[in-house]
This record gives C-alpha cells, sequence and structure tokens, in this order.
C-alpha cells in the first residue's frame, strides 16, 4: 500500500514560522515607522486554514509577496519540525515499514517553496524517496498517487476519496472526524500495524 504523508501541519510547523517572521519583519519594524499606512496584526491562534483571518496585510497580493517573495526560504525552508523528534520517528516508521508500505511525501507548495521546502526536507535529513508537489490547481490529481493519506489539512481530509484517511490534529481540524487519528507521528507504526493487518 502506498502511504502519502502530508509536510505542512504533520512534519513541518509552517504557521509558527510564518508567525515569528511577521512579527519579526512586520509588527517589530511598524514600530519604529512613525508613518505608518497600515497596522500589522495577529489573530492567534491559527486554528482555521486561511492565513489571512490570522495575519494582517493591506491586500491578498502583500500577503502572496510576503509568503512566497520575500520570506519564501524563512518561512519554508527554515521552519521547526512539528515536534523535537518529528523526522527520527518517521525514519525509524520508514525503515520498519518500507516492505509494507511506499511512502510518498506530499506539500501544497507555489513557486519558490517548492526549493524551499526540498531543503527543509533535506536538513532533517529525510529519507523518503518520492516527493509531490500540488496546488489548488493540481490537488485532484495527487489522490491517484496513494491509498492512504496523513494530513492535517481539512480540505483533503474532508475530500476522502474512498483512500484510507490518517488526521494529523492539530488546532484547526480538530472538529474534523475521521476513522484513524494521530496526535504525534510516534503514534503511526502502532496504526499502520493495524492498518496492515485489517488488509491482509
Amino acid at each position: 500500500m502506498r502511504i502519502a504523508i502530508d509536510i505542512h501541519g504533520v512534519l513541518r510547523d509552517t504557521n509558527e514560522k510564518i508567525k515569528q517572521v511577521y512579527e519579526k519583519y512586520l509588527i517589530d519594524e511598524q514600530e519604529l515607522d512613525e508613518n505608518k499606512e497600515f497596522t500589522y496584526e495577529m489573530n492567534l491562534p491559527v486554528n482555521t486554514t486561511n492565513l489571512l483571518n490570522h495575519f494582517s496585510f493591506p491586500s491578498e497580493d502583500d500577503f502572496f509577496i510576503f509568503m512566497y517573495e520575500d520570506f519564501v526560504m524563512q518561512i519554508f525552508g527554515h521552519s521547526p519540525s512539528t515536534e523535537m523528534s518529528t523526522f527520527q520517528d518517521l525514519d525509524e516508521t520508514y525503515h520498519s515499514f518500507k516492505e509494507d508500505f511506499k511512502f510518498i511525501l506530499i506539500s501544497n507548495e507555489v513557486g519558490k517553496s517548492k526549493p524551499a521546502t526540498l531543503f527543509f526536507i533535506s536538513k532533517f535529513g529525510c529519507q523518503i524517496d518520492k516527493i509531490i508537489f500540488y496546488n489548488k490547481l493540481t490537488e485532484n490529481t495527487i489522490w491517484d498517487e496513494f491509498d492512504i493519506l496523513l494530513t492535517s489539512n481539512p480540505e483533503l481530509l474532508l475530500q476522502n476519496n474512498n483512500k484510507i484517511i490518517i488526521k494529523y490534529t492539530t488546532e484547526y481540524n480538530e472538529s474534523i472526524d475521521t476513522e484513524y487519528t494521530i496526535n504525534t507521528i510516534k503514534e503511526l507504526p502502532s496504526l499502520l500495524t493495524k492498518i496492515k493487518n485489517n488488509n491482509v
């Protein structure tokens, strides 16, 4: 069976890095600007997937420039992992189950966030062979690539598409019910054993 693991929210704490960069470069900088025309503010916690609900910008274009041009490497390349041991736990799971499962990484990326994400993966020494980047336009095409999906993304969790869905619990998906749920990558091996036994 093929299992796809979503990078954002499961392996990478992108939202935490956005908060750090936003605070340092926009909020702190505006305090030094006596002629500021716009007030940058954060609405925390980030409990929805629409980041504009939580980080104010003059326009959507300014948000896009912040995310995917001005600070793309800081945000997507230098984000922390979701937990201290995320990638150690992932690699141990990969080596324990690679005879029974084919592991794939997926990630919703735009433009320069793709190489930044590759840097993030290499920084933590991830050994999984296949990575698939998708975006809003290509989201529907990725479902043929896997049988099991581990994600925190509410949009993907709600689509299902007759796949086995594992929810990685976050503040922005707590209300969504799925058959399988984990709170940490450490819980993945026992769940994969269960799935494997159910599909023998």
